[in-house]
C-alpha cells in the first residue's frame, strides 16, 4: 500500500498559483526575495526607504562592497556612490528573477528601481534616468511618480520601451492618467512599427498610504467616523480602479502596495493585478488561516464608501474618476507626504554613504 504525500502550499503560494494575482516582493534583499520567490513571488521592487532598510538589516553584506565603490572611484561624490549602491543591489535582484523573466517572455519577472524621487518636478530627468535604468539588465522595470510631470515621463518612457511602475499613486484618477500615458506611449510605438510583446506596464495603488491618509486627516479634523471603515478606503479605490482597467481594456496592470493589514491582500485575491508585498506581511499571511478565495469582484459595503464619501472630500478626490486633474496631483495629501517620506529616505541614505567617506571624528 503507497501513500501520497500532498505538499501543502502557503497561502501566499496558493494566491499565486490557483489565481490570476501575482505576488512581488516589496524588497530588494536578496535574502527575502529567495523567500518569496519559494513563495510564489515572480517579481520584485525597491525604493529609497527600501534600500535603507536593507542596508540597515544587511549591512554586513554590503559593508566592503561600499568601501570599494568608494576607493574605486576616487573623485565621486556620496550620491554617485549611492546611485551606484542602488543600482548593484537591484542588478543583484534582478538576477534572481532572470529564470523567471525568460520563462514568461517578459511579462513576468522584472525587479523595478525607482527613479529619484527628488525628480518629480522634471519630466526630463526622469526619463533620462529611465532609460539609464532600462540597460542595466534585460528585465529591469523603472518606478516613475504619478506627478503631473511624472505623467509626461510615463508615456515618454513607455514609447522609449521602458517597463513602468507607476508609483506614488493612490487614487483613481491618479491611475487612470496613468493608463492613458501608457496606452498614448503603446501606441505611438506601434505606429512606429515597434513591438510591445515583451513589455509589462503596471500601475501601482498604495492602498495602505491612502488609509494613512485619511486617518491624518480625520484626526486633525475632527471627524467622527465608524471604526474600521478608514481601513476599506485604499481596497475601495483599487476595486473601482480594477474594474474600469478591465472596462476600458487598459493595457496597465494595477498593483497593490502599502500593505498595512491583511485585507490590503485577502480582499483583492482573484484580481489580475500584481500585490508588492513586504516580507514582513508575507511571514503573517503565510501563516495565517486566511482562506485563499476570490474576492476581488466583492464589492466592498456601500455603507462603508457611502459614510467615507460623505465626510473625506480627499475620500472623493480619490475615488470619483474626475476627482483631480493632473495639475492636482502634486498637492495631494498622500502624494505630498510619500514624497517627503521618499526623499528623506534618500537623504539619509546619503547620510549612510558619507558615514563611509568621511567618518564622523566625534564617533570615534
Amino acid at each position: 500500500m503507497s501513500s501520497v504525500t500532498t505538499k501543502i502550499l502557503s497561502p501566499l503560494h496558493e494566491t499565486a498559483t490557483t489565481t490570476v494575482t501575482d505576488i512581488w516582493n516589496d524588497s530588494c534583499s536578496i535574502q527575502e526575495l529567495t523567500y518569496a520567490i519559494g513563495n510564489g513571488a515572480v517579481g520584485a521592487t525597491t525604493n529609497p526607504t527600501i534600500v535603507v532598510g536593507v542596508l540597515k538589516k544587511e549591512m554586513s553584506a554590503w559593508r566592503e562592497r561600499i568601501f570599494e565603490i568608494i576607493a574605486e572611484n576616487p573623485t565621486w561624490s556620496e550620491v554617485e556612490v549611492a546611485w551606484r549602491l542602488i543600482e548593484e543591489m537591484a542588478v543583484k535582484g534582478a538576477q534572481l528573477l532572470l529564470p523567471v523573466f525568460e520563462r514568461e517572455k517578459g511579462k513576468k519577472g522584472r525587479l523595478s528601481m525607482q527613479t529619484n524621487p527628488i525628480l518629480y518636478r522634471n519630466a526630463d530627468a526622469i526619463v533620462e534616468q529611465a532609460m539609464h535604468f532600462n540597460s542595466l539588465a534585460p528585465n529591469i522595470q523603472v518606478k516613475a511618480p504619478v506627478t503631473k510631470a511624472g505623467i509626461a515621463a510615463i508615456e515618454e518612457a513607455t514609447y522609449r520601451g521602458v517597463s513602468i511602475n507607476a508609483t506614488v499613486c493612490f487614487t483613481v484618477p491618479q491611475s487612470i492618467a496613468v493608463a492613458e500615458a501608457v496606452e498614448r506611449g503603446l501606441d505611438r510605438r506601434t505606429a512606429e512599427g515597434k513591438d510591445n510583446s515583451r513589455m509589462a506596464p503596471v500601475c501601482t495603488i498604495m492602498e495602505g498610504r491612502l488609509d494613512d491618509w485619511l486617518k491624518v486627516v480625520a484626526a486633525r479634523e475632527k471627524i467622527c467616523i465608524t471604526p474600521g471603515h478608514l481601513d476599506w478606503a485604499g481596497i475601495a479605490a483599487i476595486k473601482k480602479a480594477y474594474a474600469i482597467f478591465r472596462e476600458r481594456g487598459y493595457r496597465a496592470r494595477l498593483l497593490a502596495a502599502a500593505f498595512r493589514h491583511h485585507m490590503h491582500w485577502s480582499e483583492l485575491i482573484g484580481g489580475d493585478i500584481v500585490m508588492s508585498i513586504p516580507y514582513e506581511w508575507q511571514l503573517l499571511y503565510n501563516n495565517s488561516d486566511i482562506e485563499v478565495k476570490e474576492r476581488m469582484h466583492n464589492p466592498v459595503d456601500p455603507a462603508i464608501v457611502s459614510e467615507l464619501y460623505r465626510k473625506f472630500a480627499d475620500f472623493r478626490r480619490a475615488y470619483d474618476t474626475d476627482g483631480m486633474t493632473i495639475d492636482e496631483f502634486d498637492s495631494y495629501g498622500a502624494t505630498a507626504r510619500t514624497l517627503r517620506t521618499f526623499i528623506a529616505s534618500y537623504a539619509e541614505l546619503l547620510a549612510l554613504v558619507r558615514d563611509f567617506m568621511i567618518p564622523d571624528p566625534d564617533k570615534k
